[in-house]
């Protein structure tokens, strides 16, 4: 196990900033920190009204940051906001450590993770988006290969390269995704004509979408108590309890102040969820900052002109609450998805929701039109199902979606 590096954070506050999402933002910068194998030996903060345009913050600051880093001879520095190219820079030789900020650390573990072709190609262009205007004053740093937090992916190979190296590269990596963004919207627009049904699961990271994810497609998906443990989109099959086949999407886990490059770069990713005709929003209701969480996760939604779907919210992790909890948002569950019988309730609760959206029929099918009832057991919820011998043949009950090109069998 290689040793952690010692690391100092940085973070400004603006005297307009709640102290409770501030302190929550530095928390998550820790647990960044650590994600990356990183070991927080100092924290230091400033209230500051302004950002200084050449160094961030004061002359006094960086005195004390580089004092700080000298006693306990810090390997890095991260600052919690983006930093500019040229702040990078003159922060960099005033404090003579290597100084990443916020956006760098997440793309690096961001790197760590990418398990597919496609996720490491989004990675690697949105490090280069990120690295191409700071290159300037990094000279000295790009040259040591491979060294710690904030240089692994494209990092270890290619950054001493120079800019139109790495333009080319851009260029090229976009070309390749494009390619696989055109794939993708293949795939989307066959289940759009097979009609079938999308749920994707959102959330903060480490809410435990994955968990829930494997538990009801029975597939192995990387799980784990980390941040960002998923960042490719995986779908797969499932069936509801009345019976009612969908696909259901994992999907790469929100933050705070994601870098605008990872955005951007994982867009084709996060289609998935736009896509989707219902949202599980799975929510880590033992974290003591949920609410916080839930906000930044609604406004990525919106922001991905998913807010008008129907949503589910399942606050996960009761196993670890203390109090009473009181959900914020309905319709919603309080849950452990390590529970078997929770999972049920979640799937009957998905089955509940869709109810009020949907269009609720009565049918009679004659036994001879065997493939018109299979047509409705897997694109209709079917609540009750009754042979009629008399009339030889079936009397079903249920909810189709209003738009279905089934409905129009229903007189």
């Amino acid at each position: 196990m290689k040793a952690k590096e010692q690391v100092i954070l940085v973070a400004r506050k603006d005297p307009q900033e709640q102290e409770e999402r501030f302190q929550s933002s530095l928390e998550e910068l820790q647990s960044l920190t650590e994600t990356a194998n990183g070991e927080v030996c100092k924290v230091i903060t400033q209230n500051r009204d302004r950002v200084h345009p050449a160094t961030y913050l004061g002359q006094g600051k960086l005195e004390e940051i580089k004092e700080a880093a000298d006693e306990i001879d810090a390997d890095l520095v991260i600052f919690n906001d983006e930093l500019s190219p040229g702040q990078l820079r003159n922060i960099t030789d005033r404090i003579e450590r290597r100084v990443i900020d916020r956006s760098q650390l997440i793309l690096d573990i961001f790197a760590g993770r990418a398990r597919t072709k496609e996720g490491k190609l989004q990675v690697e262009l949105a490090q280069l988006q990120y690295l191409l205007p700071r290159l300037a004053g990094q000279g000295t740093e790009l040259s040591r290969l491979g060294g710690g937090i904030g240089t692994r992916g494209p990092g270890e190979t290619k950054l001493e390269t120079d800019r139109r190296h790495i333009q080319r590269r851009i260029d090229d990596i976009k070309t390749r995704l494009n390619t696989v963004v055109k794939q993708r919207e293949q795939y989307r627009k066959r289940r759009k004509e097979n009609m079938a049904f999308q749920i994707a699961i959102v959330g903060y990271t480490n809410a435990g979408k994955s968990t829930f994810f494997n538990r009801v497609t029975e597939s192995e998906s990387f799980e784990e108590d980390l941040l960002f443990a998923t960042l490719d989109p995986l779908t797969r099959q499932m069936s509801l309890p009345s019976g009612f086949q969908a696909l259901i999407s994992d999907t790469v886990g929100f933050i705070q102040d994601l870098p605008t490059t990872l955005i951007a770069a994982f867009r084709s990713t996060l289609e998935e969820v736009s896509e989707a005709d219902f949202i599980i929003h799975m929510v880590d209701a033992s974290h003591p900052d949920h609410i916080q969480q839930e906000r930044t996760v609604l406004r990525l939604l919106e922001e991905l002109e998913a807010g008008h779907l129907p949503i589910l919210t399942v606050y996960n992790k009761k196993d670890l609450l203390n109090d009473d909890f009181i959900p914020n948002i309905h319709p919603s569950l309080t849950v452990s998805v390590h529970d078997r019988i929770d999972i049920k309730r979640i799937l009957d609760k998905v089955e509940g929701v869709l109810k009020e959206e949907w269009h609720e029929y009565d049918l009679f099918l004659p036994a001879s039109d065997g493939k018109l009832l299979q047509q409705f057991k897997k694109y209709s919820m079917i609540t009750s199902l009754q042979f009629l011998e008399e009339k030889e043949g079936y009397a079903l009950h249920g909810f189709i979606h209003p738009e279905h090109p089934l409905k129009h069998q229903i007189l």
